[in-house]
């Protein structure tokens, strides 16, 4: 049966593309949209170049027919503008003036006349409540959402195999066949490994040995870079051990890393400690500079408010990097603090010879980046239309780190499921070029406070 789908500004913004994605049922774009659409055009960033986007393609489609009548899309389907049912009738405690209501009364004029089901499709959960009080039906844009946050890709599992292939491990690996899991009732299971993906092995007659490798063309291979200490930090833990080895590949082998995990479990630290080695320890030659984008909400919406300069502006928003580069750059705990001066003056060399760069995320638009260790720190507050503009930018020899946690979502309208850091994880599972790992709260190595909040808060 065709449905009708009223199509909020929001979904417009937050996937530019969403036209395309309801197949053979009719859409609607209120007058109202459109109204919003013309007075974000000129907004900086991401939320201006969405809405250019679509309007350019409502203009492409303005071309092949009238707007009023309905369009055919090429996807399927039909799109149509309503200018109507400004006189539907709304419970007195709703403003005729707010967008939504007005949106709203479309839908309810809709309803009222049309036969087919008709479904508001918006990003705003508060919307979507006030949908429900009007008899409604409304639901979340549903492309972009992946699995539920329990049944996300890891990166990572546990598994056991046979005594005497487990001995030969180091020097033979495994073929992933002869790998097998064990369920909660004790039944044996053949697992699904991705490429690339991280495995704690254990021996099944001695399940206090193991061994951690990673899977490579249909075979579980030891890591390579086990037994390095990038800048002096040595992993504590199995989720550092496999961070560190995704991070310490090349970029050509390794160009893109995706590490999720709570507070405290050294995601950024571990990174940054990476990229140092690479730059000033041991300089390989393999990057020109670390480039770091820390996209919380205020890059795109007001960063342009902010005084200063673009250094000036994001400088509060990345004290979180500061704080792990003065850890890194002075290891003596005992002596760190004590000249904050000397410190400082450490650090700010650093960024004055260019080796780290601290750049605003709407700078990357349009840019191919080129033997950069590029850093996406908070990447959870992406959308995963901004997700595909950062990785469609590596050029040769850049390798991308998307670092972040599910849980602490700044951004309106994006959720466990529909963020950008979840987006890619789960759309690049599998890829040969794509390393991930997601870091338990057990790995949380911050303090003994951070490790019992992140269990208990």
């Amino acid at each position: 049966m065709v449905k009708i789908y009223v199509i909020d500004t929001n979904v417009l913004i937050q996937a530019p593309d969403a036209l395309n994605c309801f197949e053979d049922n009719h859409i609607v774009l209120p007058l109202a949209v459109l109204e919003e659409l013309d007075g974000l055009k000129k907004a900086e960033g991401e939320t201006g170049a969405s809405a250019r986007s679509v309007i350019r393609h409502l203009e492409q489609l303005r071309q092949k027919g009238d707007l009023l009548a309905g369009v055919s899309l090429e996807g399927g389907g039909q799109l149509r503008v309503e200018k109507n049912y400004r006189e539907e009738a709304l419970p007195e405690e709703f403003s005729d003036k707010a967008a939504d209501n007005r949106i709203l009364k479309v839908c309810m004029g809709l309803q009222r006349e049309c036969p087919e089901q008709v479904i508001l499709v918006t990003k705003d959960m508060v919307m979507r409540l006030k949908a429900q009080m009007l008899g409604v039906q409304a639901q979340d844009f549903a492309k972009e959402q992946v699995l539920e946050q329990e049944n996300q890709y890891s990166g990572r599992g546990e598994y056991y195999a046979p005594e005497e292939l487990f001995r030969d491990f180091k020097k033979k690996g495994i073929k992933i066949e002869e790998i097998y899991g064990v369920t909660p009732e004790g039944e044996r299971y053949i697992p699904r490994l991705e490429e690339n993906q991280f495995v704690i092995l254990k021996a099944d007659q001695s399940p206090k040995k193991t061994h951690l490798g990673r899977v490579e063309n249909g075979i579980l291979r030891k890591l390579e870079y086990r037994k390095s200490a990038p800048y002096g930090i040595t992993p504590r833990n199995a989720g550092q051990y496999f961070l560190q080895e995704a991070l310490m590949q090349p970029a050509e082998k390794a160009p893109l890393v995706i590490a999720k995990g709570m507070a405290g479990t050294s995601k950024t630290f571990y990174s940054l400690a990476v990229g140092l080695e690479k730059l000033l320890n041991h300089p390989t030659g393999e990057y020109r500079r670390i480039l770091i984008c820390r996209p919380n909400a205020q890059f795109d919406d007001e960063i342009g408010f902010l005084p200063g300069d673009e250094q000036e502006k994001i400088s509060p928003l990345l004290r979180p990097i500061m704080d792990n580069l003065e850890q890194l750059i002075d290891s003596n705990e005992a002596e760190r603090y004590k000249d904050e001066r000397a410190l400082q003056g450490k650090i700010e060399e650093i960024f004055a010879r260019g080796l780290i760069q601290a750049e605003a995320l709407n700078f990357i638009r349009g840019r191919s980046i080129v033997k950069t260790y590029l850093i996406i720190d908070e990447a959870q507050n992406t959308t995963p239309n901004q997700i595909k503009g950062i990785v469609t930018r590596a050029g040769k020899g850049t390798k991308i780190i998307l670092l972040g946690d599910p849980n602490q979502i700044d951004r309106p309208f994006l959720d466990e499921r529909t963020n950008g850091l979840s987006y890619a994880a789960e759309h690049m599972k599998g890829s040969p070029l794509c390393w991930q790992i997601t870091l338990s709260a057990e790995e949380c190595e911050r303090s003994p406070l951070a490790t019992d909040a992140v269990k208990r808060l």
